[in-house]
């Protein structure tokens, strides 16, 4: 297997969207690990969809640099098409290894292989079981996690379950690697008081994008038949004008949608709700529990193997689909403030001991190199 040697290494990066915003959890991942290495004195080539949003946030490395690559289209066009440009740039460029982000980009990876380079494929999830997902595009990112595991020289996975199913569907070991978490200031309320009028401990908090698998249609048929004046907030993005038609259709009165929300806003939001709930159907890793935990939270999640493996015993779980589950768990902590609080000490901790971006950065780098440790 080829390895690379100690000293700087020159990284391309692919499958992003636009790296460093929060369109998803991918470009949180790509942001955190590409920042790090370039300080760590690693060239960093990101390559991005185009075009780039203007009021993307970037930071001022010398040795990180965005490219982006043509883009066709919208949805799994955009997302075939700026793989294979990307696939084809960092296969002719001056890099040493070649870092494909999911599995759909993974299906190009033989392309930067065929011209020497080493080739990292992160797989975020098992993104052919997404609901949104049509017979034909299953079928692709299905190809793109085949062509990882005969093609990639190392696939790194964000938990054991992931783990195991390569080594039961394919015999092909991975490197388990998780995503990581920031340590979140204390943020007390005022804007979110201005733009929405919440208060702390007066709302419960959803953060993510909003997509079927997240499990919001569960989640607002439970909470219409909660007895509470609570707030349900829903903050996040990128859904279908279809799906958020559903959405609006399932909401009560007492649920506010406020779009997609960034920077000193939702860490506000983060650090005044009274809880957090994910009720997610599949996830890879979720990173909006972990940026939950990290502000303090308590959490209330399904019981599905990605949530219960990255949160272990500081959340509160229950049974994945299961209404009345959810119905419970939810009526129990909104009206037991002691189990709340008891929830949220050790949270914070607990996240930055065990998912600190330094460490996964090394990790991820010794992966580049095809060693245990990176120095």
């Amino acid at each position: 297997m080829k390895k690379m040697n100690s000293g700087r290494l020159r990284i391309a990066m692919l499958g992003q969207k636009h790296s460093f915003s929060r369109e998803g959890g991918i470009e949180v991942a790509v942001g955190e690990l590409a920042g790090r290495m370039a300080r760590l004195g690693h060239k960093v080539t990101l390559l991005d969809r185009s075009p780039r949003p203007s009021r993307s946030m970037v930071p001022r490395t010398e040795d990180l640099e965005i490219r982006c690559v043509p883009t066709l289209g919208r949805g799994g066009l955009a997302a075939l098409t700026s793989s294979f440009f990307g696939a084809v740039k960092a296969a002719f460029g001056k890099y040493d290894v070649v870092h494909f982000h999911a599995e759909g980009p993974a299906a190009m990876c033989l392309i930067p292989r065929l011209l020497g380079k080493r080739v990292v494929c992160t797989v975020h999830g098992l993104d052919w079981q997404r609901e949104k997902w049509g017979r034909l595009a299953r079928a692709y990112i299905k190809l793109g996690e085949k062509t990882a595991v005969m093609y990639a020289h190392e696939m790194i996975v964000l938990n054991n379950d992931t783990r195991d199913y390569f080594l039961k569907a394919y015999r092909r070991g991975t490197r388990v690697i998780p995503n990581g978490a920031s340590p979140a200031p204390n943020a007390p309320v005022r804007l979110i008081r201005q733009a929405w009028g919440l208060e702390k401990d007066g709302y419960v908090l959803f953060v993510g994008r909003l997509v079927p698998e997240k499990g919001l249609r569960l989640l607002l048929k439970a909470w219409k038949k909660l007895k509470t004046d609570t707030t349900l907030v829903i903050a996040g993005g990128g859904a279908s004008e279809s799906f958020m038609g559903e959405l609006a259709s399932l909401a009560g009165e007492n649920v506010l949608f406020t779009g997609f929300v960034e920077g000193q806003a939702l860490s506000e939001l983060y650090c005044n709700c009274r809880l957090f709930v994910l009720p997610s159907d599949l996830e890879g890793m979720p990173l909006a529990l972990l940026e939950a935990l990290s502000s303090g939270c308590c959490c209330l999640a399904s019981d599905i193997p990605a949530c219960r493996e990255t949160a272990r015993d500081k959340a509160v779980y229950f049974e994945r689909g299961s209404e009345s589950s959810l119905i419970a768990a939810l009526q129990t902590l909104l009206d037991s403030p002691g189990n709340v609080s008891r929830y949220r000490e050790g949270a914070k901790e607990f996240v930055l001991s065990n998912y600190d971006w330094d460490e996964i950065t090394l990790k991820t780098l010794a992966a580049y190199r095809g060693t245990e440790t990176d120095a």
